[in-house]
């Protein structure tokens, strides 16, 4: 029999996540609100399924984004796959391609690709002529990763022009990536400022709002040119902020992954004695204490400390002691009634948000969803 320990993926949260991305989209357009006359079509959005979509199966990524307008990702086989499961809308790939030998698959699949970097216009050149390949400029505006000098911008167009012309590029945008769109207001003035400004005359569709862009400052996704935003930890049901008024629950976004599991055993321990590796919690007085069937292995975050919230039964409690590999350890003392066989609510429907739980770890939501490990048994709910 499998350890008493799940996880649950709900498609349905999924999409309802989407849609909220998309009211959100739609509540900022120009025109909505005044009397300028003015026409903005909405968005394109790609929902970003990287890291096995957040760590909660690619394939579920696939059907819960089912509405999105294309999907976002880095892993070229995983790409591949989703055109195998069917996906017949627009992919991009976000940190583009990485060798020569990629863009037979890239073609073959109808795929697009950022450019990055001096070498890929270099591969595409070599790239026999064929069916053309959409491509999407990536600029750096400060993130400091990946991307051309918005000063370069103009001169790297007119290589990807030159490449249009012998067919070998066919559609050309451009994108960036805000390094503080989560910050202070005003962290995005800059950023925005270099794009706007090394983009300016030069044709094409405009792709720069990840999720915190998408949630703080949605009326960026209205210009005159064709925009996509890449939503990516919102439509998991998580806060890209760290505000107590920028919630996942304050903007409608519902949790898609939980974490549960059973309690395994009840000790009593008296006043003074310890719990777990290092004797890091003592009681203060004689205690309950539940062992609950998660540990670090399952993809639980180690350095979650004492306070960490769980739910059991209905009722908010903590974890007490230090996370060891395959168990931690909880205060039942609020739960007078819990018994060995209770389900355990670790983060999710039925616990506590996983943006609380990360927080209290010192951690991200997104580390959280990313970590689950494959021994945990997995249930999709539609």
């Amino acid at each position: 029999m499998p350890r008493p320990i799940r996880a649950t993926i709900s498609l349905s949260a999924l999409s309802h996540n989407l849609q909220v991305v998309r009211n959100h989209l739609e509540l900022a357009r120009p025109g909505s609100q005044d009397k300028t006359g003015k026409s903005f079509k909405p968005p394109f959005i790609w929902a970003v399924i990287k890291a096995n979509a957040y760590g909660h199966g690619l394939e579920n990524g696939i059907r819960g984004f089912a509405g999105a307008d294309g999907l976002a990702l880095i892993d070229l086989n995983d790409a591949v796959r989703c055109r195998e499961q069917g996906w017949r809308k627009k992919i991009l790939m976000l940190e583009g391609f990485f060798e020569q030998a990629d863009l037979p698959f890239l073609r073959a699949n109808n795929i697009t690709t950022s450019v990055h970097h001096i070498e890929q216009i270099r591969m595409l050149e070599k790239m026999p002529a064929g069916k053309p390949l959409d491509v999407f400029l990536k600029l750096n505006t400060g993130m400091n990763r990946l991307g051309f000098r918005p000063a370069d911008c103009a001169a790297r167009f007119r290589d990807l022009l030159a490449l249009q012309k012998q067919g070998r590029v066919g559609n050309i945008g451009f994108m960036s990536h805000f390094s503080s769109a989560d910050g202070q207001p005003g962290a995005i003035d800059e950023p925005l400022r270099l794009m706007r400004q090394a983009i300016e005359g030069l044709p094409g569709a405009l792709s720069i709002c990840n999720s915190a862009a998408t949630l703080r400052y949605p009326s960026l996704a209205f210009n005159e040119r064709e925009n996509w935003v890449r939503p990516g930890i919102c439509l998991y049901g998580a806060s890209p902020f760290d505000t107590p008024t920028e919630t996942a629950t304050a903007f409608g976004l519902l949790p898609a992954m939980s974490l549960r599991a059973k309690l395994l055993a009840v000790q009593r321990i008296a006043k003074g004695e310890s719990v777990g590796y290092g004797a890091t919690y003592r009681a203060t007085k004689n205690s309950r204490v539940g062992v609950v069937a998660c540990g670090y292995a399952d993809g639980y975050p180690r350095h979650a400390p004492t306070g960490t919230p769980v739910m059991i039964n209905g009722v908010r409690t903590r974890v007490i002691g230090r996370v060891s590999m395959d168990m931690l350890t909880v205060d039942l003392d609020p739960v007078p009634e819990a018994r060995e066989g209770d389900w355990v609510g670790l983060w999710g429907q039925n616990g506590p948000h996983i943006d609380e739980v990360a927080s209290h770890a010192g951690t991200i939501s997104y580390e959280l969803m990313c970590a689950l490990a494959k021994r945990v048994p997995v249930d999709i709910e539609e």
